[in-house]
């Protein structure tokens, strides 16, 4: 179980000091949840939020984190990583969701962010369809200070599940789904699932 660093308004000396979490996991394994309960947690201790998704992730709703169950909180969608620095102003905690969406960028901005004394909270997919490292998420991983990682239930046999398997054909890294797309599966049930599509 994670406990947060700090609970209540930050002191002075404490916003001196930022850090870096991040949620990692599969498809369904609730990293949004997670995500969402930690900045919630922030807004009960009276710390200041700014909170942030990629624009290309539109599946719920454009100005909210919406997690599968439905869960929200508000958020700023961009484009760009960098925006993020622009738009994060003075607040105390920084909470990006589906973080693999961005380029490297992210992971300076997240830095840079952290140098600047904030709590830098992310989200994201550990690996791709492929169930290879995605994008910036391994260097965000070696950087930060607190690294969770959350599992979702296999959808063929019921096991622990940390693999995001694709049911249909598309080859591009960034598809943006839902269950009609993907399943949570374990280890075996994927690669069993990877070779019956490379036989086909």
């Amino acid at each position: 179980m994670f406990i947060e660093p700090h609970i209540g308004p930050l002191s002075d000396s404490l916003k001196k000091h930022g850090w870096i979490e991040v949620i990692c996991g599969s498809m369904f394994s609730g990293k949004t949840e997670e995500l969402i309960r930690r900045l919630n947690r922030a807004l009960i201790a009276q710390q200041t939020l700014e909170i942030f998704k990629p624009q290309v992730d539109s599946r719920y709703h454009k100005d909210h984190v919406v997690s599968h169950n439905e869960n929200t909180i508000r958020s700023t969608a961009v484009s760009f990583a960098q925006d993020i620095l622009l738009l994060a102003g003075n607040c105390d905690v920084v909470g990006i969701d589906e973080v693999q969406f961005f380029d490297n960028e992210i992971v300076e901005v997240c830095q840079n962010l952290a140098y600047s004394g904030k709590r830098v909270v992310v989200a994201g997919l550990d690996m791709d369809f492929r169930g290879k490292p995605f994008g910036p998420m391994p260097d965000l991983m070696a950087m930060a200070e607190y690294v969770t990682k959350v599992h979702a239930i296999c959808v063929q046999c019921g096991n622990i599940a940390s693999y995001s398997f694709r049911l249909d054909s598309a080859q591009e890294t960034v598809v943006v789904g839902e269950k009609d797309t993907y399943e949570a599966r374990c280890r075996n049930c994927f690669n069993r699932g990877m070779e019956n599509k490379n036989n086909d």
